[in-house]
């Protein structure tokens, strides 16, 4: 059990702190940027919360096999396929969950308006200087909710996992598809422990959640 509950949390956090650099500039573009078709970027990044978890594990499927364009520049370095592997794991959680980091970072990003980058301007500051030392601070709370709900929403994923990562023992088995095989194998007792405290680990994520809002409320002047 010790081993499966290492590999939920480990794909959880390596998700996170990928995901936070990967969205970080996405949702700086999508906030800044004034062109229509922005939307149209929007919307096919934020697909994966519309998809069916195995309709998306299915073409991530295709994509990680050996004849995929995108696995021929790595054969060359002895990699075949990312299919039940912890690294095609990691890069499967990363597009389930894009969405979940992409737009809170972005709402943050929106939520301070043109103001505080043109005072930095004029300042003198350099654009990745303001970036860096204003428009991150003042998005700090977009991100805490966008790592909160990534890292939970990780830990809860079951149809794309299973697609791609199988069930490998110490490798790609997570708490989703162990308690699936608990069930499968008339094992309610034990399944029903690791359900429950999925149950509460969700009822402290939506915890947080309320509590960092209702703390920006307090801080915002009025």
């Amino acid at each position: 059990m010790g081993e499966v509950v290492w590999t939920t949390v480990r794909l959880a956090a390596v998700t996170t702190l990928l995901l936070l650099v990967l969205a970080t500039p996405v949702a700086w573009w999508l906030a800044r940027r004034q062109a229509w078709w922005k939307e149209i970027i929007a919307a096919v990044l934020t697909l994966p919360i519309i998809l069916p978890p195995t309709v998306l594990g299915f073409y991530l499927l295709i994509a990680f096999a050996p004849a995929s364009p995108l696995m021929a520049p790595l054969h060359a370095f002895g990699i075949r396929t990312l299919a039940f592997t912890f690294e095609g794991l990691v890069i499967a959680s990363m597009v389930y969950s894009l969405p979940f980091a992409v737009q809170p970072i972005r709402n943050a990003f929106e939520a301070m308006g043109e103001r505080p980058m043109e005072v930095a301007a004029t300042l003198r500051a350099s654009p990745l200087d303001a970036f860096f030392t204003v428009a991150l601070p003042m998005a700090r709370r977009g991100f805490l909710a966008a790592a909160i709900l990534v890292f939970a929403h990780t830990i809860g994923e079951f149809g794309v996992v299973l697609m791609i990562g199988g069930s490998i023992p110490g490798k790609t088995e997570v708490l989703s598809i162990r308690i699936y095989q608990l069930v499968e194998s008339l094992r309610f007792g034990d399944a029903h422990k690791l359900a429950a405290g999925l149950v509460a680990f969700a009822f402290v994520v939506l915890l947080a959640m309320l509590l960092v809002d209702r703390g920006a409320e307090r801080r915002r002047p009025l």
